[in-house]
């Protein structure tokens, strides 16, 4: 743990973390400020397709991937068959004049970016890193998708980049994960985790409130559980319904439910209260191509969504891991 996180929870669990400058300007830690720390620039996420599939959807765990998964819904090159050298190179002209970005992370995310050989994820990765001002890798997974010599190859990249694996996990309870056909259980995630972990490589969790049949009281212990595990990063999002999933039909039958926005900010501040307050938070709203989305249609921009979670975090007077439980072992040494 840096030292930066050390201070950071010390204060979080004194009360003092609401003069940090993170907590005062989001009282959460955004991972564009993590990234500003570490680098001293702006640093963005170049997001690739390189083609990849998933057990979920070949047959070796399943057909048909997630209930709710529709790749071109989320991830801006999904399908183009670029070559990774184009779309990297795209994707930072991109982010240059839009957002003046400095700096970048090649960011494989359309499927699973670690079921293949090692020599094909090696080329690919390789060809995402060779421009000179990428500083860092990041993998988009699944936690069953991790054998021993793949988690060697992206060991391998850390003594020169900042590198993460951003494993989908979504609910910590395994009736959940079957009911939107994961392929996978909790355990998986927690194997993986714990198999990645001395190795230099920083851990993403990717969860989402809002799954059918989950009560509040269920997403806060995925939220416990979690962070009990010491990831080093969350991306966070509402269940949506995007067209052409299995979701979809559920919904138009009235099978399931949908998050309003004022519900979904207070589940999102009660889940920042209960992980750790040196956890960066790289998503806390989904962002979905419209002409794919279903459900829910916010009458609210992204930005206000954002802005909503601060406001009520600053209503309760609270911030990111003000209600972590502290081990017993800690309680009792004060």
């Amino acid at each position: 743990m840096s030292q930066f996180a050390r201070e950071t929870r010390r204060e979080a669990m004194s009360g003092a973390s609401l003069q940090r400058p993170w907590l005062a300007g989001k009282r959460y830690y955004p991972f564009s400020e993590y990234l500003r720390r570490l680098f001293g620039a702006k640093v963005y996420k170049v997001s690739l397709d390189a083609g990849f599939t998933c057990p979920n959807r070949d047959g070796t765990k399943g057909f048909g991937g997630c209930a709710y998964c529709v790749n071109e819904s989320f991830s801006p090159n999904a399908g183009r068959k670029l070559p990774i050298g184009n779309q990297m190179r795209r994707g930072m002209e991109f982010m240059r004049s839009r957002y003046g970005a400095e700096k970048f992370i090649a960011y494989f995310q359309a499927f699973t970016n670690t079921y293949a050989d090692v020599e094909t994820l090696r080329r690919c990765y390789d060809e995402a890193l060779r421009f000179p001002d990428v500083v860092g890798l990041s993998i988009g997974t699944r936690p069953d998708c991790v054998p021993d010599e793949v988690l060697d190859l992206i060991e391998g990249y850390t003594q020169r980049y900042h590198v993460w694996v951003e494993y989908g996990l979504q609910s910590r309870h395994n009736r959940t994960l079957d009911l939107v056909n994961r392929g996978h259980h909790y355990e998986d995630f927690v194997d993986g985790v714990e198999r990645s972990r001395g190795r230099g490589i920083n851990i993403c969790a990717h969860v989402i409130l809002g799954l059918p049949g989950e009560s509040g009281d269920d997403m806060m212990e995925t939220g416990r559980a979690v962070s009990s595990l010491g990831v080093q990063g969350i991306k966070l999002h509402h269940l949506y319904v995007a067209k052409h999933t299995p979701m979809e039909t559920l919904y138009r039958l009235g099978k399931i439910d949908v998050l309003s926005h004022d519900e979904y900010i207070r589940l999102a501040c009660d889940f920042l209260e209960r992980i750790s307050p040196d956890i960066t938070i790289q998503r806390l709203v989904g962002d979905v191509t419209s002409d794919m989305l279903v459900a829910p249609k916010w009458p609210v921009s992204k930005e206000e969504v954002l802005r909503g979670i601060t406001e009520e975090l600053v209503r309760r007077g609270t911030c990111q891991g003000a209600k972590k439980e502290v081990p017993q072992a800690v309680r009792g040494s004060a």
